[in-house]
């Protein structure tokens, strides 16, 4: 089939083209192409009509030369005055030169191997020219620009831009897009009519038009306000599915109990959001149906001990708990820290995990099966078959691993709707938490035990390592212990980071030649990380030089200092999060942010860091600054990459998004009404992508 204007041809096998239509059927597109397209992952008609562009070249509003911004990409209009021709240049590459003006100023254009990009243009005629202007008022400068004559501007003024990858640039992308946009009705509209006219949305096939193609900045804002109101509903019903299926009567009733024989054996007193969050947990647990909650807490706010309580009267009330930690190390500091708070309540505490030794391994299932042990605490080889117990009636979850309807299902495999708490040190501001973890009420610990001191943060350069080093020199002198973390395990090729293995040999241990050092990354197995950890916990190292593997929750109260490298690699929280590793015992405690960038941006965000110890405000700096796609990995929150939306920035659309998807699972739990069949296959699509929903 061949379109009007060149559009698509469908290949013998394919006369009809639906949104499946497999994209190397488009007219251009080889199998080369297509692989090409995969990696972006363009599969589809569908997917390539859905890959929306970053942002646009406008050439509506051409700069006159004098005016236009230097060093920045722009759009100038000017005409050709001469031509003087090419030449060829040492090694080769060839090079064209024009020279265009307007009426106050002149623009020396450079090609760089393209000599008929200067031979298509006519001297006397005027053109929009895009690129980056460079040089001075009197001389100024664009190479390899973009041409555009006046009849192509007026037809597509605004040129689109896309997220690109090798062999396949933004310009071939905008070919096929265009040639397929006359089937934009292809995409079926999973909006209902009334919901448009309510909200004043243009179609799906208007707006896939209007995004690619706007003929103004206005059609433009009103493709993207439809399409991100669109993702963000989708979004938002299932998170609500996920909580409905989430609600299901619990298999393990309790009886609402009191918290304060746990407290009275504590040596000290827990914080009024400590007894906060226990008290709505403890609440949670009486209720019919099963409790899925997030336990939010900055680093350092004393999650572990809320859990524990939690642990302490799923017990009491005749069943077993379990917690799931993401790393070995982290699961034996659990298992250590609960046994210290739970055994003398005659509770029985058990630790399983990977690296068990066989016989160690059956013992302790059997105490599991049998209902010998109480608590067990493990990696996620909890979830794994062979793992049966008696009878489970609370999960916890440690640390970021967001726990999807995939692993619930694992769960409750295990036991009858356990109930669930899941706990973050991610602090996320509370109106996006909410939105975010929409299927998990929420528990905020937003105060600090007393006592914990906030650890002083300074940002220094490479230069001044030598005097740091002199100052862990001292720390150590003083019985103190220090951290010292490197983004990579091994050099990279452009060796701009300072890798954890030759840091260890080459820096560590020739500033620090009399003291004990110890080295811990990713690629150890995991006994040679638990036999460096527990050296370095029991006093046995001065010093432990590692990758972000010791971000998560771990505690040694001697450590006094952290020392990061080319801490520009990382986001605020999570330098936060390292940062938090230190201050957990009564002395003074230091982090030294080591960075040689000299980017205002990057300088900026490190003394912010510097000056403030509250996780939540660097959170929501972090998330002004770099945006949701940074500050939330998929690993950590689990919910599908968005498209077109921006949870900081649509936050609007994204309330009315919410109460809308409130109402319409209100009158429809499962989505299961033929008018909303297309939202219920869109929702389905979106979550598979991202592994919530399997």
């Amino acid at each position: 089939m061949q379109t009007k204007g060149g559009g698509p041809v469908a290949a013998e096998t394919h006369t009809t083209l639906t949104p499946d239509t497999p994209v190397r059927y488009l007219k251009g597109v080889g199998p080369k192409t297509a692989e090409r397209f995969e990696k972006l992952g363009i599969v589809t008609l569908a997917d390539l009509l859905c890959h929306y562009p970053r942002r646009y070249l406008d050439f509506s509003k051409p700069y006159p030369i004098a005016t236009a911004p230097l060093d920045t990409e722009c759009v100038v209009k000017a005409e050709v005055f001469a031509k003087p021709g090419g030449r060829v240049l040492p090694g080769g590459r060839r090079m064209e030169r024009i020279t265009a003006g307007d009426d106050v100023s002149s623009l020396e254009i450079t090609w760089f191997n393209n000599p008929y990009a200067a031979q298509k243009l006519e001297l006397g005629r005027e053109y929009y020219f895009q690129g980056i202007v460079t040089g001075g008022m009197l001389r100024r400068q664009m190479v390899n620009p973009q041409v555009r004559t006046d009849a192509q501007v007026e037809s597509i003024p605004f040129e689109a831009v896309y997220p690109q990858t090798e062999g396949l640039s933004s310009g071939v992308i905008a070919k096929c897009v265009r040639q397929l946009l006359p089937h934009a009705e292809l995409l079926p509209d999973p909006l209902p009519p009334e919901m448009l006219q309510k909200y004043r949305l243009l179609s799906k096939a208007e707006a896939v038009r209007a995004i690619h193609c706007p003929a103004s900045e206005e059609e433009a804002f009103a493709a993207r306000r439809r399409l991100i109101y669109e993702e963000l509903l989708i979004l938002q019903l299932g998170i609500g599915r996920m909580k409905n299926r989430g609600a299901a009567r619990t298999g393990a009733p309790m009886q609402k109990m009191s918290p304060e024989p746990f407290w009275a054996l504590l040596p000290f007193s827990p914080t009024g959001a400590q007894r906060r969050a226990v008290e709505e947990i403890l609440t949670d647990m009486a209720g019919e149906t099963s409790m899925n909650r997030l336990l939010q807490g900055d680093v350092g706010s004393g999650k572990t001990l809320v859990a524990a309580a939690a642990i302490w009267a799923c017990i009491r009330s005749g069943y077993q708990a379990a917690l799931l930690a993401p790393t070995e190390i982290l699961a034996s500091q659990h298992a250590e820290n609960l046994n210290r708070l739970l055994s003398p309540f005659g509770m029985r505490v058990a630790l399983l995990t990977g690296g068990m030794k066989a016989a160690a391994r059956r013992a302790t299932l059997a105490a599991i099966r049998d209902d010998e042990a109480d608590l067990i605490v493990g990696t996620h080889a909890i979830l794994s078959e062979g793992v049966e117990f008696a009878r489970l009636g609370l999960a916890v979850v440690d640390e970021q691993h967001r726990f999807g309807v995939r692993q619930r299902g694992m769960l409750a495999e295990k036991a009858e709707n356990p109930h669930l708490l899941v706990m973050s040190a991610t602090p996320i501001p509370r109106t996006l938490g909410l939105l975010i973890y929409g299927d998990l009420d929420i528990s905020i610990l937003d105060e600090l035990p007393p006592g914990r001191k906030p650890v002083k943060t300074r940002c220094i350069t490479g230069k001044k390592r030598g005097a740091l080093y002199g100052f862990l020199d001292r720390e150590i002198d003083a019985g103190r212990q220090v951290y010292l973390v490197c983004p990579a395990i091994e050099e990279t090729p452009d060796g701009g980071l300072n890798a954890v293995k030759s840091y260890y040999e080459d820096i560590a241990k020739a500033l620090l030649p009399e003291r004990r050092v110890g080295l811990m990354h990713g690629k150890l197995k995991p006994k040679e990380k638990a036999a460096v950890m527990e050296d370095f916990k029991a006093g046995r190292l001065d010093a432990l030089v590692s990758t972000t593997v010791i971000e998560v929750g771990v505690d040694v109260p001697n450590a006094t200092v952290m020392v990061i490298e080319n801490a520009e690699r990382y986001g605020l929280s999570a330098l936060h999060q390292l940062r938090g590793r230190v201050g957990r015992g009564a002395a003074e405690s230091w982090c030294f942010l080591v960075s040689d960038n000299t980017s205002e941006n990057v300088q900026k965000r490190l003394k912010f860091l510097c000056s403030t110890a509250d996780g939540f405000a660097v959170a929501q700096y972090d998330l002004e600054t770099r945006g949701p796609g940074d500050f939330f990995g998929s690993r950590q929150h689990g919910l599908p990459t968005l498209q077109i939306a921006d949870l900081m920035n649509d936050t609007r659309t994204l309330h009315a998004a919410q109460s809308e998807a409130v109402a319409l699972l209100a009158e429809d739990p499962l989505l299961e009404h033929p008018d909303h069949a297309l939202l219920a296959a869109q929702v389905q699509q979106m979550f598979e992508k991202a592994g919530a929903m399997n």
